[in-house]
């Protein structure tokens, strides 16, 4: 009777010992509870002891972890609508309140979460534009709203590191789509006409240019060419007044050949003259 006795006192002690040991991982915490309070709390990670049947212990996991949520519709401040799909970021920070807010389902801690955050966020889109939405810093929207967001997550013992948004999505059953291309296609058509304009201000101020260049050149050379055929002129009657000057009759006679080349030029002309007019002289012949 004494061997059952002893295996069992053995059991019972190896029982008790297994019950008193409990083991926190890195990155966990753990509540000790006596017989339903809380005596223990933040128990880091490493080999724990507690008293068994007595006390009891829960694990938590301290580390970031994502919460998703289901996309939201929300109404910008030119009343269209969009829908937001996000996620957040947290940790327990607090684990007395987080386990007295939820019992320690994290399951829960989220769907009390969720409306917390739509609601930040719905307050904040509210009061931009779509296309502040859409093209404007997400970091900056989100940052915004995360202080009133932790506010509201203290209750349930959570921070909220960062929101993040997946993407912005413009809904397919309502008018948004066409009034955003409408919108698109306006501004478009502005810049279109703006650079119109533009390019044919600076086309008139260039075509001007170009006509005041074209005048000035014009008159220049005109002035270059005046001055050039004066001078040519001059030239020509320094030489010939040369060529007189040294042979009186070849002058003559070469003055006599440029009026006739000039009065026959057309291979028509009939000229009436006197047969002893001197204009003929050298167009006789000596025989």
């Amino acid at each position: 009777m004494r061997v059952p006795a002893l295996v069992a006192a053995g059991i019972a002690l190896l029982l008790a010992l297994l019950g008193s040991v409990f083991i926190v991982t890195e990155g966990h915490s753990a509540i000790v509870f006596r017989l339903g309070t809380v005596v223990r709390e933040d128990v880091g990670p490493g080999l724990r002891f507690k008293w068994p049947l007595i006390e009891s212990a829960r694990v938590f996991d301290r580390r970031l972890n994502v919460l998703p949520a289901e996309p939201e519709r929300y109404l910008t401040a030119d009343k269209l609508d969009v829908s937001i799909d996000f996620f957040a970021i947290g940790r327990i920070e607090d684990m007395r309140r987080f386990f007295q807010a939820t019992g320690g389902d994290e399951t829960v801690a989220a769907e009390r979460l969720a409306p917390i955050i739509r609601d930040s966020l719905r307050n904040e889109i509210n009061s931009l534009n779509l296309l502040d939405v859409v093209k404007g810093d997400r970091e900056a929207v989100i940052g915004k709203q995360l202080e009133t967001i932790n506010r509201g997550a203290a209750t349930l013992g959570v921070k909220i590191q960062d929101i993040r948004i997946k993407r912005i999505d413009l809904p397919q059953d309502s008018n948004v789509l066409s009034s955003v291309y409408n919108q698109m296609r306006s501004q478009r058509l502005q810049v279109a006409s703006q650079l119109r304009a533009e390019g044919f201000e600076q086309a008139q101020a260039i075509r001007s240019a170009a006509d005041r260049d074209k005048t000035v050149i014009l008159a220049e050379a005109e002035r270059d060419a005046q001055r050039m055929r004066g001078e040519g002129d001059a030239e020509a009657t320094r030489l010939y007044g040369e060529a007189a000057s040294k042979d009186p009759s070849f002058f003559v006679f070469q003055r006599s050949l440029e009026s006739y080349r000039k009065s026959f030029a057309d291979g028509q002309s009939v000229i009436l003259l006197d047969r002893d007019d001197p204009f003929l002289q050298y167009l006789k012949s000596d025989r």
